[in-house]
This record gives structure tokens, sequence and C-alpha cells, in this order.
């Protein structure tokens, strides 16, 4: 999870956003997939220090969807899952979430189709995490499995910006808010395209995809930058446009407009713009701070 990054089958040693990687364990004596235990997916589908990776764990992998996922990747080794086939089913589970929210209801009939999204992310993201450690556990990373997973994050994230932006407006109509939804995920997505696109330009110039220097690498060369930086990553504003944080907020904001009564859907409106507004800077200021750093060296 990309947080985020948020789940999946990241390089070496795997996080829970990247899924299946470059990464083969020493041949060891694992039991087969049908005899495997929940401690055994724990031994060889997590690897040491998962948790702690904060840049690539999402939060909620962290507190409480790692301590799950062994159970249903027992289960979905069990059945005879592959890793790709999860990766589709999370893809599928995302894009369903921005589908539901964006189904046209008032009062307290619209908290169903958000408390139906924020479901559908917590599978979303559930699924991201378990097909990394199926991986993992079958020895069967790819180049394809991590491409898979980022695909996955970029529909996923757009769906539920654009499920919010029809939310907003009120119905399967066109109008200023769906506008602003489409704003929200088209600059989500060109935050993971600006991300993923420093490894394209290193890869390009013959660099290694990862700079030397770790933490320090990522954090911009200019002071008064980085501490702008440090600030807004405190503040968590870019937290809004994640898909967990925002079927959350989504799912508050169709209470909220419950409770209210309003004749329209007012908080929904209100976190609609909210979350275009940050989109645009967040992709602005990620921009320059990538720029800034190290990482382009």
């Amino acid at each position: 999870m990309t947080v985020p990054t948020e789940g999946g089958r990241p390089p070496t040693p795997p996080g829970p956003s990247e899924p299946e990687a470059a990464y083969a364990p020493p041949l060891d004596d694992r039991p087969s997939r049908k005899t495997a235990k929940v401690r055994d997916v724990r031994r060889y589908g997590q690897p040491p220090g998962l948790k702690d990776r904060r840049n690539e764990e999402h939060w909620a992998g962290r507190y409480y969807m790692r301590s799950l996922s062994p159970y249903v990747s027992w289960v979905a080794l069990r059945l005879g899952f592959s890793p790709n086939q999860l990766t589709y089913m999370m893809m599928a589970c995302g894009v369903l979430a921005g589908a539901v929210v964006s189904i046209p209801a008032t009062g307290t009939a619209a908290i169903g189709p958000a408390l139906g999204g924020a479901v559908l992310i917590q599978v979303y993201l559930l699924l991201d995490c378990i097909d990394g450690e199926v991986a993992r556990y079958l020895r069967r990373t790819s180049v394809a499995g991590v491409f898979l997973d980022r695909i996955g994050h970029y529909l996923s994230e757009v769906a539920l910006l654009t499920g919010l932006g029809f939310a907003a407006q009120g119905g399967w109509r066109n109008g200023g808010y769906v506008e602003l939804g489409l704003l929200a995920a088209l600059g989500a997505a060109l935050i993971k395209a600006e991300t993923d696109n420093v490894v394209v330009a290193r890869a390009k110039s013959g660099l290694a995809a990862d700079p030397t220097g770790g933490d320090r690498a990522l954090r911009p060369r200019s002071t008064k930058i980085a501490l702008a930086r440090q600030a807004a990553s405190l503040l968590g504003f870019h937290r809004i446009i994640g898909a967990v944080e925002l079927s959350l907020f989504i799912l508050a904001a169709a209470v909220l407009d419950a409770v209210l009564k309003t004749d329209t859907p007012a908080a929904m409106r209100v976190l609609c713009v909210a979350v275009a507004a940050v989109a645009v800077v967040q992709t602005l200021l990620h921009l320059v701070s990538i720029l800034a750093s190290r990482r382009l060296k």
C-alpha cells in the first residue's frame, strides 16, 4: 500500500507498494503452497523490517493490515492464486471504489456509496499487501508485477478522485465539481509520474535506479526548500489525495451532509474543492522538490 504509497511487491526487500520486483531469496526448505502455514507466510512473505520502511509502507499497513494480510495470503496460496491475479483483483477493487462513490444519492442514502467505497479501498489495500507476500513466498517476483502494481495505484486514485467529483456534483452529469475531481485526478497521476520518471531519467542516463546517499539524496539542496518540504510533510496535506485517506474523508463528508440535511452535498463539495487545491499545489511542490534534490544527479 502507495502510499500510500501505499501495499504491493517492491524491489529489494519489497515493501507493500511495489509488487513483483526482481527479489529472489536464496533457496530454502519452505513448505509448498498447499502445506504452508500462516507463520511460514510471515517468515518468507514479509521481509525483516518491512513495517519500518516509512517511505514505502503505508501507515495502515504498519498499524493493522500487515497483521491481517498473512492470513489472507495463506488462503490465496491454498486456493492457487498467482501474484498477478491478485494484483488484477486489487486494480478492480480500486476502480470499482471510484464507481461506487459516484453513485447518485442524497441525504442518509449517500452514506451507502461512501461506505461501500471505503470498504472497497480497504480490500484494495489488503490485496496490495498480499500480492507481494504471495510473490515473495513463491519466488515469482517480476518486472511485470511491479509495472502492474504501479498501474493499479494510478487507476485507483484517479477513479476515486473522479468518483468524488460526481458525488460532489450530485449525480452523473457534467458540472464544475466533476471538473474539479478530474483536475485532482490529473494532479494525483502527475505526482506519481514525477516520482516514477526519476527512475526513467536515471536509467536513460545510465545511472542506478536509486541515487547514492539514501534519504539524504531525497532532501532538497536548498535549506529553505528543505524546511518547506519538511513542514508540508508534517502537516500531511498531501495525504488527502491518497486512496485510503480520501475514502475515509468521503465517508465523513457523506455522514456530515446527512446530519446537516442540506439540499446539496455541501460537505462533499468542500472536500472536492480542497482535494483539487491540494492536488494542484502538491504537483508543483513535488516537482520543485525533485528538481532541488540530488535524485537527478
